[in-house]
């Protein structure tokens, strides 16, 4: 198997609104590369795009695992754990994030779980 070729024709179909094709197919590149961050990040990103949260979870824990100042991680892991409703877990990653790198999506996923957590302690 050609893995750049595989990787390409992955971000292909991820590009192309097709994040379970994707996943598939970066499935066994991250088996026979597990230490290639990029390939972990896309197919993270398929899983969160297909909604398989808990399979996304587990790839982005390994990226910041790897490296603990991957931002992106962090904040996708953020977002990831707040789709699925576990915004005290998510509010550690998603401040993290921001702390590391001053972007407007990571500020406002910030603020979405700030919001939403003030709302349930009111509650």
């Amino acid at each position: 198997m050609d893995l750049l070729e595989e990787y390409r024709r992955a971000n292909f179909f991820f590009e192309s609104g097709d994040p379970l094709g994707a996943a598939k197919l970066l499935e066994p590149i991250v088996e026979a590369e597990p230490h290639n961050t990029a390939v972990r990040q896309l197919l993270a990103r398929a899983y969160f795009n297909s909604a398989q949260l808990s399979r996304a979870e587990t790839q982005l824990r390994a990226l910041i695992e790897h490296d603990p100042s991957d931002h992106y991680a962090h904040h996708v892991l953020g977002r990831t754990l707040e789709r699925a409703g576990r915004f005290r877990e998510a509010l550690p990653h998603l401040r993290l994030a921001v702390a590391m790198k001053q972007q407007t999506d990571y500020q406002e996923a910030l603020r979405r779980v700030e919001a939403w957590l003030g709302k349930s302690a009111a509650e």
